[in-house]
């Protein structure tokens, strides 16, 4: 992708005859929709593309615009791949918007100067935030909620801020409500509809929605607006004066109350625009002048409305880009046109789900409502019913499972009647939920990308889909908001069953079952024996045999981690765990290329004495070691024989030092900045988290690696997003973050939960974990096990955070004994003379030492001196017997 510069005062045009020209102006994600539906009908081949863009980056999902906050980066909300550009030869022009548009000439002007001709230009300019008519609203301290700069500019003034208000309760207030609370800021939300989320959710809805929020500590203000912002000397803000005469101290105002159609240059070209604004479009997207069209949140729609949902901005996309190229002499024809869209929304505010569809409201004349509340929970369900008995629209606020399945019936007699569909299973009278069965073909499963349940089963059918990502990338469904996930996978497992498809999910060919299953078979049974647990549920062909390179370090892991809790011996050299471990256990060390060893002594947080620097240093001069300080603060030990590691560790345990299982797939280690004790800017004491947490984690033996970190404030010195679980300090605790990993594939981590407290953070974290080694894959990291698991993150949250499976107290209960029966591996194995035996070159002659590890000197340290045709050395004798 490249960002064209400015030819000052410069018109380009294609040559008479030849390749005619496409303006696009603006690339938000209705724009880059527009050019993946251009390319996907050949038009790019034929047509030159020019893209002018108003913000400095291309376009980005705003849908998720909140998860910036959540560690996402503007490089993770990034939709614009630059190797589709360059492929399509598309010109983007980065932060250089249109600024005139000449009918009669049929040229755009862009800022820089750059003038372009055009044969047919699309508008796709979007909308702005409308901003109350308040007095003061320019004062610092007053911030819109809408693009990623807008957010960095939040997030940079929140930092000498205690208290934020945001004006607007609808689905961008509540997302910029939960930014501020995620920022540390007592927050206010001000709504002068009698109700949150007046649009989308009816009366009872917006009272369950607003207890749950306010249980979160907001303070919620509706039926009242904001008078004026009151600025202090400085000019800086100080207050919000309300209708209702009230005042708000606050430092800080979002203003969040909707939006406007960007509609200017339309105006100024002199094309027809809306009474309340919205550039006229006919069922086409076609403006009154033939060779523009328009698009997304800035049309006016052939029904009159202006969409401001990222779907019907699709599906303008999808209709200009089939009419441009049936003008272009594409046979095959566009598709119908735009004259409206389902405006039903899934999203989760504040971790409560909030979704409608359908007539939400009920004014469909004889309908009826069928309701479900409780309180307690903060759920409300309703659905509308009818004269037919037919569905017709519905609410649902804390738990909106359902979604998925109710609003592709919509319009239809559901198969169950509508009291069980509200009812939550488990309850007298309540029924399980529907699955996609229930559903007909021509059921819309994603609504951003208009894709039926029939085009996801003839994506397994016919064009051999067998996994989500594969679904994803031939229909683009699930690409959109996401929240049609379960719903595809569902249909696509049914499917693929229907079809005979057999997919072994087993672990290897030893076992049927996943490691997930095998753990719960372990942990049920008490099984402490790989042997016994081979003959008792290994395939009929793989019984009383010994297992395979893959189960076999995978059980050893498993009765390892729950060796306190089964009976086992939680020693993994002992017996026949011995056989189970990887080539690095055998021997509580990395084996390195030359056959050498390096040792990890644990360094929690990264905190040492003198003493200890001193100690490591001594041995690594006497042992002739290569040092290296790690990215997990800790120092690096390369260059050991096998037979010297006890004598080595002998001396490290003396001083205090114990392993830090940089060997094993365990906790490696907690990092962290110096927090508040030291650093001006930190706010809670990091280091003494990062070390309480790492002694705790110590020694736990996972699916695959475990590393964290402590950051002691927002700046995030110690890289907490990049961890599997990392924490980062607020003014009211610490919030924690899950599922990261840097690497080949980096991952920033999720926020899982905020301004928790010292035991409520520990108590998360023990959860979390137990969790993730109770139901992971072999191998898997945190970061792909909460992409992989169903309903990701949400789900996880349920489980760790409000116990939705009941789970809580036996998964601490785990943890705890994994903490009380904690032993070090190295001070156990230097106790007892048997175990030390295995630790020779030569079982033969355990007192040779390797003569192939060997090094040669360089940067005042050893390296490994690699021979580069491995073989024995012996001597060669003729034969007459002489040497040679």
């Amino acid at each position: 992708m490249t960002s064209m510069p400015p030819h000052p005062d410069a018109t380009t045009d294609a040559a008479p005859g030849t390749t005619p020209t496409l303006v696009l102006i603006g690339h938000g994600m209705v724009g880059q929709r527009f050019l993946e539906e251009l390319a996907d009908r050949g038009v790019t081949e034929r047509t030159r593309v020019v893209v002018l863009c108003e913000e400095p980056r291309p376009a980005y999902d705003r849908v998720q615009l909140t998860s910036y906050f959540a560690g996402r980066t503007p490089d993770d909300l990034s939709l614009a791949d630059p190797e589709f550009l360059a492929r399509h030869g598309i010109e983007l022009h980065l932060g250089d918007p249109a600024t005139a548009v000449d009918r009669t000439t049929r040229t755009v002007t862009a800022r820089s100067g750059l003038t372009v001709r055009y044969d047919t230009l699309v508008l796709a300019t979007g909308s702005y935030p409308f901003v109350p008519p308040v007095p003061g609203k320019d004062s610092a301290g007053c911030f819109v909620y809408r693009t990623i700069d807008d957010l960095l500019a939040i997030e940079e003034y929140a930092k000498n801020a205690r208290t934020g208000v945001v004006v607007g309760g609808g689905l961008l207030g509540l997302e910029a409500a939960g930014a501020l609370k995620g920022l540390g800021l007592h927050t206010h939300v001000v709504e002068f509809a009698p109700r949150l989320m007046a649009l989308q959710v009816d009366e009872g809805g917006g009272r369950a929605l607003r207890r749950t929020i306010e249980e979160m500590g907001l303070e919620v203000h509706t039926g009242v607006g904001g008078k004026e912002i009151v600025a202090d000397d400085s000019g800086a803000v100080a207050a919000m004066g309300l209708s209702d005469d009230s005042r708000i101290d606050t430092d800080l105002v979002v203003f969040s109350a909707g939006v406007r159609p960007r509609d200017q240059l339309a105006r100024d070209c002199g094309l027809p625009v809306g009474e309340r604004g919205g550039i006229v479009v006919d069922e086409q997207c076609r403006t009154a002048d033939p060779a523009v069209y328009a698009i997304g949140e800035c049309a006016l729609a052939a029904d009159g409305r202006v969409y401001g949902l990222v779907a019907p901005g699709y599906d303008m996309a999808r209709v200009t880009a089939g009419d441009i190229a049936a003008r272009l002499g594409d046979d095959t024809g566009g598709p119908d046109g735009f004259t409206g869209a389902d405006l039903s929304t899934k999203l989760k505010l504040l971790g409560v789900d909030v979704a409608s569809f359908g007539d939400a409201h009920g004014t469909t004349a004889g309908s009826l409502d069928v309701v479900y509340a409780d309180s307690r929970s903060g759920v409300y369900k309703k659905l509308v019913i009818g004269a037919e008995g037919e569905l017709l629209g519905g609410v649902l606020v804390g738990d909106a499972e359902a979604y998925g399945m109710l609003r592709p019936l919509t319009g239809t007699v559901p198969p169950l009647a509508p009291e069980q569909l509200v009812l939550p299973a488990g309850v007298e009278g309540g029924a399980a939920a529907l699955g996609p069965s229930a559903l007909p073909d021509s059921a819309v499963l994603c609504n951003c990308h208009n894709v039926t349940k029939g085009t996801v089963r003839a994506a397994v059918t016919e064009h051999s889909c067998t996994t989500l990502p594969e679904i994803k990338k031939c229909t683009k469904a699930g690409t959109g908001c996401g929240s049609c996930v379960k719903s595809l996978t569902a249909v696509m497992n049914d499917e693929l069953a229907a079809n005979g498809a057999t997919i072994d999910t087993g672990l290897c060919g030893c076992f049927p079952h996943t490691r997930a299953e095998l753990y719960e078979v372990v942990r049920t049974l008490r099984l402490t024996s790989f042997a016994e647990l081979l003959d008792s549920h290994g395939r009929p062909e793989a019984r009383n045999g010994d297992g395979c390179e893959i189960c076999k370090p995978t059980v050893g892991s498993i009765i390892a981690s729950l060796a306190p809790s089964v009976g086992a011996g939680g020693y993994v050299l002992d017996g026949e765990q011995a056989a189970l471990q990887d080539t690095n256990d055998h021997f509580l060390a990395n084996l390195q290329r030359n056959g050498s060893y390096s040792i990890v002594p644990r360094i929690p947080g990264g905190e040492i004495t003198p003493e200890k620097l001193i100690v490591i240093g001594e041995v690594a001069r006497d042992f002739g070691l290569y040092t290296k300080i790690t990215g997990g603060q800790r120092i690096d030990l390369f260059g050991a024989r096998v037979d010297q590691l006890p004598e080595v560790w002998a001396r490290l345990v003396d001083a205090g030092f114990e392993s830090g299982h940089a060997y094993g797939k365990a906790l490696r280690t907690v990092k962290s900045c110096v927090g508040q004790t030291w650093c001006r800017y930190g706010v809670q004491d990091s280091v003494r988290m990062a070390i309480e947490l790492e002694l705790r984690y110590r020694g736990l033996r996972s699916p695959h690696k475990l590393k964290s970190a402590v950051s002691g404030c927002a700046r995030e010195c110690a890289e907490a997003r990049g961890k599997d679980f990392g924490v980062i300090a607020t003014s009211n605790g610490w919030n924690l973050y899950v599922g990261g990993n840097g690497g080949a594939d980096p991952r920033h981590a999720d926020l899982l939960a905020q301004d928790l407290s010292d035991a409520e953070l520990i108590r998360l974290i023990d959860r979390f974990l137990m969790f993730y080694i109770r139901t992971a894959d072999r191998l898997e990291r945190t970061s792909a096990w909460l992409e992989r698991i169903e309903g990701g993150l949400d789900h996880v949250r349920d489980v760790v955070v409000h116990d939705s499976l009941g789970l809580c107290d036996e998964l601490e209960a785990l943890m705890a004994a994994h903490v009380t029966h904690y032993r070090d591996e190295w001070a156990e194995t230097l106790a007892d003379p048997e175990r030390l035996a295995r630790f020779v070159s030569f079982v033969n002659a355990p007192d040779v030492p390797d003569p192939s590890v060997r090094f040669v000197p360089e940067r005042d340290q050893v390296k490994p001196d690699l021979t580069l045709l491995a073989g024995p050395t012996l001597p060669v004798r003729t034969l007459e017997g002489s040497s040679v």
